[in-house]
């Protein structure tokens, strides 16, 4: 977001590769976010009591809208993120496909058989939790806060969406589509702002918060929450994800899916590799080599170049600068540049992707580097591999790539992390698998599939048919 003289409570955004304006809209107010969750509030009972079928059949046209349209969602997010055209369009596709897992979800992991007691019948009854407020990010969007929207309504909450600040247009534009899909105007609402307009909804009569972003305002949302424990919240935040490299014999496939793990999304990625973790052994030497070689390579430019790039330019100028100084500082305190991160040509945002050699810096920031910088850290054996993995409040995504299935069963029992892949990047999680992290990155509610399960409060209930004395009366009353 960015403030023009003049005009308050406006966002005004621009496309990170062009610099072109392609938002201007109001900020929200106070106010208004406390109309929209009273709004949500005053709609919640009738959207809860609308049939399972019906509110699903919402969800269904919203997919088809979403399906019918994607070119016009794929403009959207190439313009306020600055995403190569071929990954806009692999995002699009991730929304209609999200409608369908999530009614599958829910009826999966919100459906129970009764259960014959003693006293009668068990029940389980999942009934939606209220007002959810969700707060979005940038770097996906459509299809994060989609992920927390759509298995949200089915399960008959209220949504009041923030998007990031960066994309107000992408937001606005899904809920347009919801509301004409036919769901009732005060089921789902918008309200656009900075970080201040996100406190606020926090701030409001919500019954759940579903957050996806960096690890700093996860904790600031948490604090503000102390003393609410009847506010359900899940926190997807960020990582300093390890990839392991162990005993492989395609250097080339390696090196491969190290690029990608490392700068997928110009490392916007929460589940991006940002360290690379080599035993010693005769091949570390040839896979750097592979790995620096392949970066090099890689086409960086901006959205609308062509032949179209793997990687287009971060969020903001800003989000680059950080990365370079970041570079900068590792290099000062020892570290070895084998690739060094640079600007492409004027374009504040633009940068080519960095690999630094770190291993020589003892004592290393525990930091999530939020772009296209790669640190290298060699180590002696497979065991100081695991244990430098480790080495991380996060616990966000994890790889190892190995022909070794013996080190890969150790990998996955040792590690800690929420999402653990063998001979697969650290990126591309499965909507089909439970989506989340330990420690810095997460709170114990995984998203994914298992987004059903933070989105319906379990009630136990206990029936009988009829009323009649129990044929065994406690002491003391008859």
């Amino acid at each position: 977001m960015t403030s023009t003289p003049g005009l308050k409570n406006r966002l005004v955004v621009y496309n990170p590769g062009t610099e072109v304006v392609v938002w201007d809209g109001p900020a929200s107010t106070t106010e208004n976010v406390r109309h929209a969750v009273a709004s949500a509030r005053s709609d919640w009972n009738a959207w809860r009591d609308t049939a399972l079928i019906d509110r699903i059949a919402v969800a269904d046209r919203f997919g088809d809208l979403a399906n019918r349209r994607s070119e016009q969602l794929v403009e959207r997010i190439v313009a306020e993120t600055g995403k190569p055209r071929w990954e806009a369009e692999s995002e699009a596709k991730l929304i209609p496909a999200k409608v369908k897992i999530a009614i599958d979800a829910y009826q999966n992991r919100s459906t129970a058989d009764p259960i014959e007691l003693p006293q009668g019948t068990g029940r389980v009854l999942y009934r939606g939790v209220g007002v959810m407020a969700v707060l979005g990010p940038f770097n996906f969007p459509a299809h994060l806060p989609n992920g927390h929207i759509v298995p949200a309504l089915i399960a008959g909450n209220t949504v009041v969406f923030k998007p990031s600040e960066l994309t107000p247009g992408t937001g606005e534009l899904m809920w347009q589509w919801w509301m004409e899909a036919g769901l009732p105007a005060g089921a789902l609402a918008v309200v656009q702002g900075d970080g201040k307009v996100g406190a606020d909804l926090v701030g409001q009569d919500v019954d759940g918060v579903l957050f996806t972003g960096s690890y700093a305002a996860g904790l600031a949302i948490h604090r503000s929450l102390a003393g609410r424990p009847q506010v359900l919240l899940a926190l997807e935040m960020g990582g300093n994800n390890p990839l392991v490299i162990h005993d492989a014999r395609d250097l080339d496939a390696a090196a491969y899916l190290t690029i990608v793990s490392a700068f997928a999304t110009a490392g916007q990625r929460c589940t991006c590799a940002r360290r690379l973790i080599l035993p010693d052994g005769d091949d570390v030497e040839p896979l750097l080599r592979r790995i620096s070689d392949l970066c090099r390579a890689l086409r960086v430019g901006t959205s609308y170049a062509d032949p179209q790039p793997f990687m287009g330019p971060l969020i903001s100028g800003k989000a680059a600068d950080r990365v370079l100084a970041i570079q900068a500082s590792l290099i000062r305190k020892g570290g070895s540049a084998l690739v060094l991160a640079e600007r492409v040509n004027e374009n504040s945002a633009l940068i080519r992707p960095g690999i630094i050699d770190v291993t020589s810096i003892v004592d290393r920031d525990d930091d999530e580097v939020f772009g296209p910088l790669l640190q290298v850290i060699r180590v002696s054996d497979f065991t100081a591999a695991i244990a430098e993995a480790n080495r991380t409040a996060y616990g966000l995504s994890a790889s190892l790539l190995s022909d070794n299935p013996d080190s890969f069963d150790r990998f996955r029992k040792s590690v800690r992390a929420g999402v653990i892949n063998w001979n697969q990047a650290t990126v591309g999680a499965s909507g089909r698998l439970p989506f989340g992290g330990l420690g810095a990155s997460g709170n114990h509610r995984p998203s994914g599939y298992f987004a059903a399960d933070y989105c319906s409060d379990a009630a136990a209930v206990l029936e009988s048919e009829s009323l009649t004395m129990p044929s065994t009366i406690m002491p003391g009353i008859l």
